[in-house]
């Protein structure tokens, strides 16, 4: 007999109703334009029930989005493995970091804490600590790989996570937030995370993990031996006499 899902509390579906009515009302008005007023309206609640479970329109927006951040993380997070490839381990790392990068919705709120965080940087100061905090994934497992000598020992783990996760959001974050672009597509994505995983890779693996370049073959001769011939490089010319007098 299969056992039954466990029916969710009142107070947790009212919760649900009050988190997706402010993720509606943030994206269509903004942070000033939305009230604790239109949300309560909005998820069929009083003023009250929406008070007793987010004491502030502040913390209710932070709520949004560090549920939608948890939200795109896989359940089981992805630990080093010292046996599997690490250009794999960081493809599966940054496909979870590219699936809330590709959500409407967080790209809409995040346009709206960008507007408001230029009027109140304290509070934007706050949010980034709280956002950042849950972002120790990828700094963890550089820093496993680091410890097993297959990243340099002199990476700074902060800074390279930064960097990686910078080259991603240069083209899956940016330019829809800024400028409106449509998401990537599954094949820009694929290509946008294994150029910045190879790029990260080819400065920070460990001399004994990078692979060798191939050889190419030689295309001149039958015997396949001889050696390119080098461009050729236009001589100086040769410097006028001066005339007899």
């Amino acid at each position: 007999m299969i056992a039954s899902q466990p029916i969710p509390r009142l107070t947790d579906r009212k919760r649900d109703a009050i988190v997706q009515a402010a993720i509606g009302e943030f994206r269509e008005h903004g942070f000033n334009g939305t009230s604790m007023d239109r949300v309560a309206a909005a998820a069929d609640v009083s003023k009250r029930t929406v008070y007793n479970h987010f004491p502030s329109k502040e913390e209710l927006f932070e709520a949004i989005l560090l549920l939608m951040w948890e939200r795109s993380q896989s359940p089981d997070e992805l630990a080093y493995t010292p046996t599997r490839p690490l250009r794999d381990q960081l493809l599966e790392l940054l496909a979870q970091k590219m699936r809330l990068l590709n959500d409407a919705s967080f790209i809409d709120l995040s346009r709206v804490a960008m507007a408001d965080m230029m009027h109140t940087p304290e509070r934007a100061r706050g949010i980034t600590a709280k956002l950042s905090a849950k972002e120790e994934g990828l700094p963890r497992w550089l820093r496993a790989a680091q410890q097993d000598g297959r990243l340099r020992a002199t990476m700074d783990v902060p800074y390279a996570a930064q960097q990686l996760q910078g080259m991603v959001k240069a083209f899956a974050f940016w330019p829809q937030l800024a400028m409106g672009q449509p998401p990537l597509s599954a094949t820009q994505q694929a290509q946008v995370v294994g150029d910045a995983v190879d790029m990260f890779l080819g400065f920070y693996a460990a001399p004994t993990q990078k692979a060798k370049a191939p050889v190419k073959k030689s295309q001149a001769g039958s015997t396949g031996n001889a050696a390119a011939a080098p461009v050729a490089t236009s001589a100086k010319p040769a410097p006028r006499r001066a005339p007899a007098r």
